[in-house]
């Protein structure tokens, strides 16, 4: 795998993933979580591991779509799990991730719920 830049701080992980993703970074994005990670996409389904995020990420990314930086909402941190989170800039539903410290102090993406839809009533 090519070295990327690490991400220090658990909010380093949403700037990297939107600059990896506009640079049509596939291998770079994946690279942002452990090796079984989960991630929640397409959403009804999960896609595990690093490899599958790799694959799925690749033809996400072949549209060249365009993402923009989301605030992030504060991140909650309890030892080496950090739960992060942005609210959509279009308003609908909000994004969540746990996230792990590494043996190194970098951050990586465990669980990732990129889409979450408000509750109908």
């Amino acid at each position: 795998m090519t070295e990327h830049e690490k991400a220090w701080r658990p909010e380093d992980i949403t700037r990297l993933f939107v600059e990896r993703s506009n640079a049509g970074d596939a291998a770079g994005v994946a690279a942002l979580y452990e090796e079984d990670a989960v991630l929640a996409y397409p959403p009804g389904s999960r896609t595990v591991g690093r490899e599958a995020i790799r694959a799925l990420w690749e033809k996400v990314l072949a549209d060249r779509p365009r993402f923009e930086p989301e605030e992030p909402l504060p991140t909650l941190v309890h030892g080496d799990i950090a739960l992060t989170s942005t609210p959509p800039k279009d308003g609908a539903g909000a994004r969540a991730q746990v996230v792990r410290r590494q043996p190194d102090g970098s951050w990586l993406r465990l669980i990732d719920q990129p889409e979450f839809a408000p509750p109908t009533r």
